[in-house]
């Protein structure tokens, strides 16, 4: 199942299949994030922004925006 990494749960996994945003396509590949690797949302800020992921061996700090521009699909 396809949806954005905005709309995970925590504790999630998922595996990175594509950007919808060329921006923030390029600073997320630089941080590891890129298709194919699997991350893990391990927290989410008490008032939901931001988000707490874990990728590439690095535990990374988003906005939920650059959160809604990253489609992953669920791990079960």
């Amino acid at each position: 199942m396809i949806t954005k990494l905005s709309e995970l749960k925590q504790g999630q996994r998922a595996i990175i299949r594509s950007f919808t945003n060329a921006e923030t396509h390029l600073k997320l590949m630089e941080m590891g994030c890129v298709p194919g690797e699997t991350i893990l949302l391990e927290q989410i800020a008490p008032f939901g922004d931001p988000i707490s992921v874990k990728v590439s061996g690095y535990v990374l700090s988003l906005r939920i925006n650059e959160a809604e521009h990253i489609e992953v699909e669920l791990i079960s």
